[in-house]
Protein backbone atom coordinates (compact mmCIF):
# COMPACT_ATOMS: atom_id res chain seq x y z
CA UNK A 1 0.00 0.00 0.00
CA UNK A 2 1.19 3.47 -0.65
CA UNK A 3 0.17 6.79 1.46
CA UNK A 4 0.86 10.02 -0.31
CA UNK A 5 1.83 12.16 3.06
CA UNK A 6 1.82 16.07 2.82
CA UNK A 7 2.72 18.13 5.63
CA UNK A 8 1.99 21.97 6.14
CA UNK A 9 3.12 25.28 7.69
CA UNK A 10 4.96 24.65 11.32
CA UNK A 11 4.42 21.02 10.75
CA UNK A 12 6.35 20.64 7.65
CA UNK A 13 9.14 22.91 9.11
CA UNK A 14 9.55 20.56 12.09
CA UNK A 15 9.77 17.83 10.08
CA UNK A 16 11.86 19.27 7.07
CA UNK A 17 9.88 17.89 4.47
CA UNK A 18 6.48 18.95 2.69
CA UNK A 19 5.76 15.21 1.16
CA UNK A 20 6.43 11.65 1.16
CA UNK A 21 5.20 8.70 -0.17
CA UNK A 22 4.36 5.92 2.46
CA UNK A 23 4.89 2.44 1.38
CA UNK A 24 3.54 -0.08 4.05
CA UNK A 25 5.03 -3.26 2.77
CA UNK A 26 2.79 -6.18 2.40
CA UNK A 27 2.58 -8.34 5.42
CA UNK A 28 3.36 -5.35 8.19
CA UNK A 29 1.19 -3.83 10.41
CA UNK A 30 -1.89 -2.44 8.17
CA UNK A 31 -2.56 0.98 8.17
CA UNK A 32 -6.60 1.09 8.20
CA UNK A 33 -7.21 4.78 9.61
CA UNK A 34 -5.91 8.24 9.24
CA UNK A 35 -5.60 7.85 13.05
CA UNK A 36 -2.94 4.59 12.40
CA UNK A 37 -0.97 6.97 9.83
CA UNK A 38 -0.36 9.36 12.70
CA UNK A 39 0.25 6.67 15.16
CA UNK A 40 2.93 5.06 12.45
CA UNK A 41 4.72 8.31 11.99
CA UNK A 42 4.99 9.40 15.98
CA UNK A 43 6.29 5.71 16.19
CA UNK A 44 9.54 7.08 14.25
CA UNK A 45 10.05 9.48 17.53
CA UNK A 46 12.10 12.62 17.52
CA UNK A 47 10.62 15.27 15.37
CA UNK A 48 7.99 13.00 14.41
CA UNK A 49 6.42 12.54 17.93
CA UNK A 50 6.96 15.81 18.86
CA UNK A 51 5.10 17.34 15.47
CA UNK A 52 2.15 14.77 15.15
CA UNK A 53 1.54 14.18 19.28
CA UNK A 54 -1.92 13.35 20.19
CA UNK A 55 -2.20 15.97 22.58
CA UNK A 56 -1.44 18.83 20.13
CA UNK A 57 -3.79 21.07 18.24
CA UNK A 58 -3.20 19.24 14.85
CA UNK A 59 -5.79 19.00 11.54
CA UNK A 60 -5.95 16.42 9.18
CA UNK A 61 -7.40 16.00 5.57
CA UNK A 62 -8.14 12.53 3.51
CA UNK A 63 -7.85 13.21 -0.19
CA UNK A 64 -8.11 16.81 0.47
CA UNK A 65 -11.31 16.79 2.69
CA UNK A 66 -11.09 17.54 6.28
CA UNK A 67 -11.10 14.45 8.43
CA UNK A 68 -10.88 12.62 11.89
CA UNK A 69 -8.35 10.10 12.84
CA UNK A 70 -11.72 7.08 12.06
CA UNK A 71 -11.31 8.29 8.51
CA UNK A 72 -10.72 4.97 6.45
CA UNK A 73 -7.87 4.77 3.84
CA UNK A 74 -7.10 3.15 0.71
CA UNK A 75 -4.26 2.30 -1.43
CA UNK A 76 -2.86 5.25 -3.16
CA UNK A 77 -4.82 7.86 -0.87
CA UNK A 78 -3.33 11.19 0.17
CA UNK A 79 -3.13 12.15 4.10
CA UNK A 80 -2.45 15.82 5.26
CA UNK A 81 -1.12 17.28 8.15
CA UNK A 82 -1.25 20.52 9.20
CA UNK A 83 -1.86 22.97 12.43
CA UNK A 84 -5.45 24.66 12.85
CA UNK A 85 -5.54 27.99 10.69
CA UNK A 86 -6.66 31.60 12.12
CA UNK A 87 -8.67 33.84 9.99
CA UNK A 88 -8.51 37.47 10.96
Amino acid sequence: MKINLRFFASVRELLGTAQEVLVVEEGAEPLRTVGDVRQYLIARGGNWEYALAQGRALRMAHNQVMCGADTVIGDGDEVAFFPPVTGG
